[in-house]
C-alpha cells in the first residue's frame, strides 16, 4: 500500500499548496518518483493530467468564492493564478459555462471538481494474465522522440508518431530486423531529467536488434532486470488503454513490487490487425520487491 500512500502525499501536497507556484518536480518528490513516472502514472489513474488538475481545482475554489464572498473579481483572478482578469474570465467561462461576474450573482450552474482520494480498487471481475521473465541486457534499435509529459503533450505526440511510422514503412523494416529476443516492434518511454529542450522522456519505436544500428535509425541498451509481464488482448488503442489502468489501480497497490528505477517500460506489438478483437499484445514493466 506504500505506492498508493505517496501517490496520495503527492495528491495532498498539490491541494495544500493549490494557491502557489508549484512545480511538477516538487509534487513528484513527495511520491519519491519522477516527474515524468508521476505525471504518467496520475495521468493512467484518473484520464487528467497533473496540470488539468490543479487548473480544475483552482476554478472550483474560484466559483466557490465568488458565490458567497464579495470581493474584486481580479483579486480573484491574481489569488487563483492568472495575470489577467481576461485569462481568468475565459477559463473560468470554460469551465462553469458562466462568467465570473454571474457567478457572484449565482447564476447559472458551476463545474465542480472535488479533491482527489486514491482509493485501491478490488474489483477481480476482469483477471490480469502475467508472468515474470528475468533478463539479461539487450539492445533496441528504432528510432527516438523526445517529448514533454507536462499538460500531456506526449499523450498527443507519441499517438502521431506510430501513425508516421505506420505510413512510411518503418514498421515493415523494424518487423524484419526484430531477432526474436523479444518477437515484434516495441514502444518504449525512456524517463530522464528536463533538458533544455523542455522534454522529460524519450519515445523510441523500435525491435530487438544485435549490432551495427542501419542507417537512419539509432540503438539503446536496455540493463538486465526482473519483468513483470502483462497480456493484452484486444484492439487498440482501448485495450493498451485499460490494461495500464487496471496494472496501476488494481495490480500494483496489491503487489507488494514498485517501478524499478531507471529502466524503462515496453509495449511489445504484433503485425496482426491492429483492429481486430483478438489482437495479442505485451506491456513489460521492470520491477523490484
Amino acid at each position: 500500500m506504500a505506492w498508493i500512500e505517496s501517490l496520495q502525499k503527492a495528491i495532498d501536497y498539490m491541494e495544500d499548496h493549490i494557491l502557489e507556484p508549484i512545480t511538477i518536480e516538487e509534487i513528484a518528490q513527495q511520491a519519491n518518483a519522477s516527474s515524468f513516472h508521476f505525471q504518467r502514472t496520475f495521468s493512467i489513474l484518473t484520464d487528467i493530467t497533473v496540470g488539468d488538475y490543479i487548473r480544475r481545482r483552482r476554478l472550483t475554489l474560484a466559483a466557490q468564492e465568488l458565490s458567497r464572498e464579495s470581493g474584486k473579481i481580479i483579486d480573484v483572478a491574481f489569488k487563483y493564478g492568472y495575470d489577467t482578469p481576461e485569462a481568468f474570465s475565459k477559463a473560468f467561462s470554460r469551465q462553469h459555462g458562466v462568467t465570473p461576474s454571474e457567478a457572484r450573482k449565482t447564476i447559472g450552474k458551476f463545474t465542480s471538481y472535488n479533491r482527489l482520494v486514491i482509493q485501491v480498487s478490488l474489483k477481480g471481475a476482469e483477471p490480469m494474465q502475467y508472468h515474470f521473465v528475468d533478463k539479461e541486457a539487450f539492445q533496441i534499435t528504432g528510432i527516438k522522440q523526445g517529448f514533454s509529459s507536462t499538460n500531456g503533450e506526449n499523450l498527443i505526440g507519441i499517438p502521431k508518431m506510430w501513425a508516421e511510422v505506420n505510413q512510411n514503412g518503418i514498421d515493415d523494416q523494424l518487423f524484419q530486423l526484430n531477432n526474436d529476443v523479444i518477437p515484434g516492434v516495441l514502444g518504449v518511454c525512456v524517463d530522464h531529467r528536463d533538458t533544455p529542450s523542455g522534454t522529460d522522456m524519450d519515445y523510441w519505436i523500435a525491435t530487438t536488434y544485435d549490432g551495427t544500428a542501419p542507417e537512419g535509425f539509432s540503438s539503446l541498451e536496455i540493463p538486465a532486470a526482473k519483468w513483470v509481464v502483462f497480456e493484452v488482448r484486444g484492439p487498440m488503442p482501448d485495450a493498451m488503454q485499460n490494461a495500464w489502468k487496471q496494472i496501476f489501480s488494481e495490480w500494483f497497490p496489491t503487489s507488494g513490487y514498485t517501478h524499478a528505477a531507471g529502466i524503462p517500460e515496453m509495449e511489445v506489438y504484433s503485425k496482426e490487425d491492429p483492429s481486430s478483437p483478438d489482437l495479442y499484445s505485451e506491456i513489460w514493466i521492470p520491477i523490484q520487491s
